[in-house]
């Protein structure tokens, strides 16, 4: 498939290797030249005083260049009914194969220089490829070549149905699925419209973790460059200012406006951040079950997941975000990489927003749209009497190592966090909660970051019981389903047997059965002879 080629992946012939877009002749031989600049410095060095140093510079850039241009020409993928492969390298090379049943995203990012070109990358999820780094990525194809791939891989280029379905499904792992049929939000060419970015989500910017990583890694870049330079920051006219400005102040007024200023500019690349990361996010159902995530402002990226794979969600509300009334969805699917962000994942279902649209977006994916938003079964008595006393613990602790080792300004310290652990043990237990809606088991804990998790039963395929030393005397047992779906487990800490029990007859009585005695069962007969022993 050239650069040319406007047909989808489907019409190109399955028994021929397709090569990438020849627009890439022009990024992979800059791309080569970047990764091998500091090799192409130290030559420059190490013949600094040759005679022959221009023809030395003028080889290894044509070599690094040649490789680059290689590197196109040795990269290739086919499309059969059955797999896709994708093979790559110029000296070592390498085939990698799939079956196509095992594809459970395709995500299609465009950075600035793609969409320059007109380009888009392509990284196909599979749940093992992707966590090796690269996996089966495409580096890259016209716009038009990789959304005809992504139709074809997921399955977009059947016939679409005429009404959601809402009849199990099963997927190819034999799990069976319930497709979410749930209200519309707006109607839209390409499908039903979750969740549509608007200006008003700018104001969870400041609320988030990035201005922190932003301000940390421009420190960083800014101490590093003046170090290098053997700069004195002192003698910069900015600094100087500022310093002068601060200098008459007092130590207190000082501290506060220095306080002040960081958190000023930490809220502001905050909101920068949110800005460039999800501007124009849009949540999209297709109408052949696909959801296609898109955002960005200056690095476009689509995520398309096939919605039959999905078996909940989770509702994130960091402590700053649900203080300005915000929330984030987070998908549980199968396939899907874990462990690095779910923004980096691409399991990220709607950003930082106001929660009563995380929980709208939340409600029209889920099969039981109780579940969002639903009430919860309060925890027992011995579960919030565990809040406390681990909140007033660890108080306990520090407040002796106050008292012991700091020096005697400290010693009111203990007495200021005191009411600090009973309102965190009191929001523990605000926040901690589960009930089964219909199929799909509910559960919410935290304090500092409150989830509250949905997983449809269909999804479950064990259950873990374990108690520990102090649960055991208080008559508590944490419950964990089993799934093969996001961290692979989903705990509901502190609950009774009788409540243990309640959920997972409810979700999984054919797990249980064989393990039970009931008291209403009938007795042999008296006198009635029992089975006869085996022989053997």
């Amino acid at each position: 498939m050239t650069g040319e080629t406007t047909r989808p992946a489907a019409a190109a012939d399955p028994e021929h290797w397709q090569r990438l877009d020849r627009r890439m002749l022009v990024i992979h031989p800059v791309q080569e030249l970047v990764r091998a600049l500091p090799g192409l410095l130290m030559v420059l060095l190490l013949n600094r005083d040759g005679e022959h140093r221009p023809l030395w510079a003028f080889g290894a850039t044509a070599l690094v260049l040649l490789l680059g241009i290689a590197r196109w020409a040795t990269t290739g993928y086919r499309v059969t009914p059955r797999r896709i492969m994708v093979r790559r390298g110029v000296l070592r090379r390498s085939v990698v194969s799939v079956p196509r049943d095992r594809v459970r995203s395709v995500d299609l990012s465009a950075p600035p220089v793609h969409r320059l070109l007109g380009l888009t990358r392509i990284t196909i999820g599979t749940g093992q490829s992707d966590r090796k780094g690269e996996g089966l990525r495409l580096d890259s194809l016209s716009h038009t070549a990789a959304a005809g791939l992504r139709d074809e891989l997921l399955g977009r280029a059947r016939e679409a149905p005429a009404a959601p379905a809402t009849a199990p499904v099963t997927d190819p792992a034999g799990a069976p699925a319930t497709a979410p049929a749930a209200p519309a939000r707006a109607a839209d060419p390409e499908g039903t419209v979750l969740a549509d970015w608007r200006p008003g989500w700018l104001r969870m910017g400041p609320y988030g973790l990035s201005g922190v990583l932003i301000a940390g890694t421009l420190l960083t870049l800014a101490l590093r460059t003046l170090t290098d330079s053997r700069i004195d920051p002192g003698r910069l006219p900015a600094v100087s200012a500022v310093v002068d400005a601060v200098d008459g102040l007092a130590v207190p007024v000082r501290v506060a406006v220095l306080a002040l200023a960081c958190l000023l500019a930490v809220a502001a690349l905050s909101t920068v951040g949110h800005l460039l990361v999800f501007w124009r996010f849009r949540l999209v159902r297709t109408p052949t079950g696909v959801l296609q995530v898109s955002r960005g402002l200056v690095s476009r990226r689509v995520i398309a997941i096939d919605e039959a794979r999905l078996r909940g969600v989770e509702i994130s509300e960091p402590l700053l975000l649900r203080l300005a009334g915000g929330a984030r969805c987070i998908g549980i699917t199968t396939g899907l990489r874990v462990g690095r962000g779910a923004e980096r994942g691409g399991s990220l279902l709607v950003p930082p927003a106001p929660v009563a649209e995380v929980l709208a977006a939340a409600r029209a994916l889920l099969s039981e749209p109780t579940a969002a938003d639903g009430p919860l079964e309060r925890p027992a008595p011995a579960a919030r009497r565990r809040r406390y006393t681990r909140a007033l613990g660890g108080w306990a602790v520090l407040s002796a190592l106050v008292l012991w080792l700091a020096p005697e300004w400290a010693r009111p310290l203990p007495a200021v966090l005191l009411p600090l652990a009973l309102l965190l043990a009191a929001d523990r237990v605000r926040g901690l909660g589960h009930a089964l809606a219909g199929r799909t088991l509910v559960v919410r804990r935290g304090s500092l970051v409150r989830r509250r998790h949905a997983l449809d039963g269909a999804g479950v395929i064990g259950w873990n019981l374990r108690r520990s030393p102090f649960q055991r005397r208080a008559g508590l047992v944490t419950l964990t389903a089993t799934t093969a779906a996001g961290h692979q487990k989903l705990s509901a800490q502190d609950l009774t047997d009788r409540q243990a029990m309640a959920v997972v007859l409810g979700l999984s009585p054919e797990l249980l059965e064989p393990f039970l005695v009931r008291p209403d069962a009938p007795e042999p007969a008296a006198g009635r002879p029992g089975p006869a022993p085996d022989p053997a």
